[in-house]
């Protein structure tokens, strides 16, 4: 590539497109928790260009019963399940926060203090009734190990192109540590010894 690109009037106009729906999807929804099977905006790069999307939460499980809904980061590349995916099929999943419980059953509410939306990365597989994603999980960091051993796999904003663009970045990108969050509990148990 040369040491130079221009963005012409249409490229604007096309832009501005496509945030135009992006936002009227999001807004159409409600403040609400998104559950596995749930329908859910996600971030694809269709043609190389940002689109927000709604697909279902989880892949079909192998016994038809059970939903696959996140992907362990460090075996994605070898699993015949999410191989293909994560080669063509890789997406972010926007979210304000995600929870997690405890041994003890307690749930955490994990955030970003700096930024209102946190990015996951993701992959999606193509089913009969329609595109169906998961989120990739890693080993927590420091903010998450009190309460669960694993996390999504966290994207900063200018990770999410070449997360869903360049394999070589995706890769790399699988090997990272998320950046810390904050937690929070709707009430913290307290033991007297």
């Amino acid at each position: 590539m040369c040491g130079r690109y221009y963005v012409d009037d249409d490229t604007a106009r096309e832009i501005e497109r496509i945030i135009r729906i992006a936002d009227e999807k999001v807004r159409n929804m409600t403040a609400r928790d998104i559950h596995p099977t749930d329908i859910a905006p996600i971030l694809v790069a269709d043609d190389r260009t940002l689109c927000c999307h709604m697909q279902k939460w989880g892949l079909p499980g192998f016994d038809g019963k059970q939903v696959i809904f996140n992907a362990r980061s460090e075996s994605v590349l070898e699993k015949l399940t999410f191989r293909e995916a994560m080669d063509k099929r890789r997406i972010v999943v926007p979210a304000a926060g995600f929870y997690e419980w405890n041994t003890r059953k307690e749930k955490s509410i994990f955030y970003r203090k700096d930024q209102p939306v946190l990015f996951m990365a993701g992959l999606y597989n193509p089913y009969e009734e329609g595109n169906r994603f998961v989120i990739l999980t890693t080993a927590a960091n420091s903010s998450m190990k009190p309460v669960h051993d694993r996390m999504p796999l966290l994207l900063e904003e200018n990770e999410i192109l070449p997360w869903m663009l360049n394999l070589d970045a995706a890769k790399e990108i699988l090997l990272k540590v998320p950046y810390l969050l904050e937690r929070k509990t709707e009430f913290e148990q307290l033991s007297l010894f």
